[in-house]
């Protein structure tokens, strides 16, 4: 009998394989079936409405729940607020659940509130709704949080991964790999050195920096679980075009390259927080960067590649020897329980 697994959970080949042959194919509607980081809800098809929103959720049960730069609140503020902003929207309100282990201290369940709000408020949006639940001891794991959030598409905004377009220029805001292997240090006690820590930080400003210099950007994403490599593979899949990378340009700070080295990590795959991957016009690309480079959350911004045709939707890296491999979707779990 087939089972449910943790690579199932990896945001890799098995998980879009049960999103897309299980869930979609139960669900299927057009908001759906795009598969982007919200789903884009037009009003003007309910009576007396206009416009349009973002409308997103996530469930957090990232292990440990303290990690260096940050908990598992603020990850789940961040990243729903991150998702409404891939689609270009305006992140406005949030619903935060928890699910509590019996047992759970207080003072850390306090803590972890109290970073919700201090993430919200750097947010700038509100969290209005939510839930609680307590179960047994052993029914899970020290807390796990849901967020889902709303937000207002601006006019003539319109993101997806499937605007991808050939020439387009790919843009990567900072460097990788940093959530991944602070929350592997953590969790194993490794003692690495270099102040690993995660990244994690709202990109809706960062965003709203990017759209007010250009209306040619084409396709937000955040390259979470599955890393920059598996979000460019999705973008390839849902645009039907090709991607080339150069892995001379693609940002990594040199005490996280080190540690994915010792550990046998590949940093193209280690998952990200707080980073956003753009496509964006070739004839826009250079004021696009210059208006990332002034943003805190931007400030080492890239131009890692382009947008190629390719019938078979690749992902193709230009490697620091001179060389060309496939990048592929990842397969399993690197690294579970990472968000």
């Amino acid at each position: 009998m087939e089972k449910i697994t943790m690579d199932h959970g990896s945001g890799g080949k098995l998980s879009h394989k049960l999103i897309k042959e299980v869930v979609v194919k139960a669900f299927s509607n057009p908001s759906l079936n795009k598969l982007d980081d919200s789903a884009i809800l037009n009003l003007s098809n309910l009576g007396g409405c206009t416009g349009r929103i973002a409308f997103t959720t996530d469930s957090y049960v990232v292990n440990p729940i303290f990690f260096p730069g940050g908990d598992i609140g603020m990850l789940a503020v961040n990243g729903t607020v991150n998702d409404l902003s891939m689609m270009g929207a305006i992140p406005l309100y949030l619903s935060a659940s928890c699910i509590v282990e019996e047992g759970f201290p207080m003072p850390d369940f306090k803590k972890i509130i109290q970073s919700m709000k201090k993430a919200s408020q750097q947010a700038g949006v509100y969290i209005v709704t939510g839930d609680l639940k307590v179960v047994e001891k052993g029914a899970a794991d020290k807390m796990f949080v849901n967020t889902s959030g709303i937000g207002i598409v601006p006019k003539g905004v319109n993101l997806s991964a499937h605007n991808a377009r050939r020439s387009d220029v790919i843009i990567l805001s900072g460097s990788i790999a940093d959530h991944g292997i602070a929350i592997i240090n953590e969790r194993n006690n490794l003692k690495l050195k270099g102040n690993l820590k995660t990244d994690s930080q709202p990109l809706n400003f960062l965003v709203k920096k990017m759209l007010g210099v250009s209306k040619n950007i084409h396709c937000l994403r955040d390259p979470t679980r599955g890393g920059l490599a598996t979000t460019l593979n999705e973008i390839a899949e849902s645009s039907g075009k090709g991607i080339e990378i150069d892995e001379n340009r693609v940002p990594i700070k040199k005490k996280v390259s080190s540690s994915c080295e010792m550990l046998g990590f590949d940093p193209l795959y280690v998952a990200n927080e707080g980073k956003l991957i753009a496509i964006v016009a070739e004839k826009d690309a250079k004021k696009v960067i210059l208006a990332m480079k002034s943003t805190k959350q931007g400030r080492n911004a890239a131009i890692i590649g382009k947008v190629v045709q390719d019938k078979e939707n690749k992902v193709i890296l230009k490697t620091s020897i001179g060389g060309r491999r496939i990048l592929d979707m990842m397969t399993g779990e690197q690294l579970p329980r990472i968000c």
